[in-house]
């Protein structure tokens, strides 16, 4: 069968890729045409349509500035599914652009699938109407969300979630090498988090870095974000604060604890067994009018959210301070704490259904 496929972000270019391998395995003949990135490409064998680098604008402000440049990507990308034909339209989570070309190929009448859903839940409930009458199916990777919908008459998939996957496909890590290869000391790792866009990480490393005095026996570790520049983190980085880039994953499991700032990334720290405290702290109007638009929503973190009670600790706001950090970060590096987070971890990855999210999806895509 022939499949269009979109992914308009990072994150979407690594789940996507593996989908595309589990497609493979059910469906030998297949044929990919796709918005992503280098991970999709590899699997491909072919260049993406766009790559997700053209495509990612987040923030209020930043869609406001680049709104003409959506909307022809919009309508380039109408006429390239139409052009292509596919038997099935895949979208991957990116729901601002991905709902209107789900409402114009089901018009088409090609079969549109959802894999991996908006935060529906969180904020703009109303778009659930959209993928009631435009998906076909939604495929679902958190298990709170199966009853999300099944509430609005959506009957959708639970698969488990792909990082599982991501994950367990990774190579052993020698942690001495790792420390060789990156310069880095003999001292036990603390790593640090602090996001992908500058005025974040700037505001978050300031505050993660104000309890290192407390904690001379371990050295910290910067995760550097691809979309900023080695000069950027210059500032930060002496004999005892180092960074890498594009080796989270190993980073984190080099380590014996993270400061993570909210995101996918607590997630993935979970799921890599590194207990973490989960730090954020925006401008109080952006707080205040994210409060305003997110309902019924207990926590920030996607740990405490799946697992439905506070499993890390989050600071938030006026009660991420140095003293609430230190106090926290002691709590996890040993004793009962640590061992609590570790055990709750198990449990976090059985709720999540283990490995095999990519596999369950594209039974559903290619079999029905």
């Amino acid at each position: 069968m022939k499949y269009y496929i979109i992914a308009g972000e990072a994150s979407g270019d690594l789940h996507a890729s593996n989908l595309m391998k589990s497609v493979l395995k059910k469906d030998t003949s297949a044929e990919f045409r796709f918005w992503g990135g280098d991970l999709m490409q590899k699997v491909a064998g072919s260049t993406p349509v766009k790559h997700y680098k053209e495509l990612a604008f987040m923030g209020f402000l930043e869609v406001a500035k680049n709104l003409k440049t959506i909307l022809k990507n919009i309508k380039f990308c109408k006429s390239d599914i139409e052009n292509y034909n596919p038997d099935v339209l895949i979208l991957v989570d990116y729901p601002g652009f991905n709902l209107r070309i789900a409402e114009f190929a089901k018009n088409l009448g090609i079969k549109v699938v959802y894999y991996i859903s908006p935060q529906l839940w969180a904020w703009k409930e109303s778009r659930v109407e959209k993928i009631q009458k435009f998906v076909d199916e939604m495929l679902v990777i958190l298990p709170f969300e199966k009853d999300f919908y099944k509430k609005h008459a959506v009957d959708a998939h639970f698969v488990g979630h792909p990082l599982l996957d991501a994950i367990s496909e990774l190579e052993p890590l020698d942690i001495q090498e790792f420390k060789k290869d990156n310069r880095l000391n003999q001292k036990e790792i603390i790593a640090l988090l602090p996001g992908s866009r500058e005025q974040e990480v700037a505001k978050m490393l300031d505050l993660m870095l104000s309890v290192r005095s407390e904690f001379s026996d371990y050295q910290f570790v910067i995760a550097g974000a691809p979309s900023l520049p080695k000069s950027f983190y210059e500032n930060y980085v002496d004999e005892n604060v180092h960074f890498v880039s594009n080796k989270t994953y190993d980073l984190l499991r080099s380590s014996k604890a993270a400061l993570v700032t909210s995101g996918t990334a607590t997630l993935e720290t979970a799921l890599l067994n590194i207990p973490e405290v989960v730090c954020y702290r925006g401008s109080r109007i952006s707080y205040e009018i994210g409060k305003r638009l997110v309902k019924n929503i207990k926590y920030i973190s996607l740990v405490n959210l799946i697992m439905d009670q506070e499993i890390v600790t989050e600071l938030i706001q006026k009660d991420l301070t140095t003293k609430n950090l230190v106090a926290e970060l002691s709590k996890i590096l040993n004793g009962a704490k640590r061992q609590e987070i570790l055990r709750n971890y198990e449990l976090l990855r059985e709720k999540l259904g283990g490995k095999g999210a990519s596999d369950h999806a594209a039974e559903v895509i290619v079999n029905g």
